[in-house]
């Protein structure tokens, strides 16, 4: 068996066992004890975190951050994974950026110089885009690993109202338009609610739960529309284009042979609020004619705007 068969072997045996002995490496591979030491000593200095543990019950420990075997990957799949990676460069903050950063400079460093320059030519020409935000998150991993380990959060959170103390449940977080967000169950309000994660000033304290709540996964599924109201709204060629590059309306657009369209359909109450902005911004593009609510709001937008702009002319 070739050396660099036997260091991988010994490699996964640590990982596995994480505290052992030179005998046990010996009696399970059928090598010499001072063949262990040797091979220990090559797997440190290739990075294997271990430490050797003096006296009579010593051994070795692997320390936490323990390395994964090898992996063996195709050309064409390491640059693939690369610029998955590429895909998050928009994002100011990421849950584990350190670590992202380092496995992208490994794989681009473990790629033959032509597939390098192959790597270098398609950067030219592909980009994941998403707006270049400059806000901070320095709270993201805090609050993905609290999701994880099923625990609640007291924070000071930042609302359109001010500074407030919140009591929540966190669901996970997710990432759209070059921004996070947290679904997380409010105490106070008994619901579910949206938050923008670089809104959470701080975190006050935690909480364990014993019981197990949704993730994030089942919250999108189950994403029902618990107060129904209809949206009609009339679309332009520009108001249907609009609208299909927006995730929730995209799968409720209807077109129409000539391009125009429409969008009739149910939808939740609450996210009427969420939508004014976008039919405001469309203005002629997309005429609502249901709910009226949602006209009500179109209107009191026009007059806020109005009001600014009327001593101008």
């Amino acid at each position: 068996m070739s050396k660099a068969k036997r260091l991988l072997d010994i490699l996964m045996f640590a990982n596995a066992k994480r505290k052992f002995t030179a005998q046990e490496i010996a009696d399970e591979f059928k090598i010499s004890i001072r063949t262990v030491h040797r091979y220990i000593l090559d797997l440190s200095d290739m990075g294997l975190p271990i430490y050797a543990v003096q006296g009579r019950n010593g051994g070795y420990t692997v320390l936490s951050n323990r390395l994964l075997p090898p992996i063996l990957f195709t050309e064409e799949e390491a640059v693939s994974i690369f610029f998955a990676f590429q895909s998050l460069n928009y994002y100011r903050n990421l849950p584990f950026d350190t670590e992202i950063s380092s496995v992208e400079n490994k794989l681009y460093s473990s790629l033959p110089n032509d597939a390098k320059v192959k790597v270098d030519k398609i950067r030219s020409y592909i980009a994941f885009w998403n707006p270049k935000r400059t806000i901070d998150t320095p709270l993201l991993k805090d609050v993905l690993e609290a999701s994880i380990e099923n625990r609640n959060l007291h924070i000071q959170y930042e609302s359109k109202t001010g500074m407030k103390a919140k009591h929540i449940r966190p669901i996970g977080v997710y990432a759209h338009d070059g921004l996070w967000y947290l679904p997380a169950y409010d105490f106070s309000k008994q619901k579910i609610l949206l938050h923008r994660l670089d809104r959470i000033l701080s975190i006050l304290s935690t909480e364990n739960n014993e019981d197990e709540f949704m993730n994030l996964e089942e919250w999108f599924s189950s994403n029902e529309v618990k107060r129904p109201i209809r949206l009609h709204v009339i679309l332009s060629i520009e108001g249907v284009l609009q609208c299909k590059s927006v995730p929730s309306f995209e799968g409720l657009v209807e077109t129409k042979e000539d391009g125009t369209g429409y969008i009739d359909s149910d939808i939740d109450q609450g996210e009427i609020s969420f939508i004014t902005p976008l039919f405001f911004r469309l203005g002629k593009d997309a005429r609502v004619l249901e709910p009226q609510k949602l006209i009500d709001d179109l209107h009191l937008k026009a007059k806020e705007i109005l009001t600014i702009y009327q001593g101008n002319k």
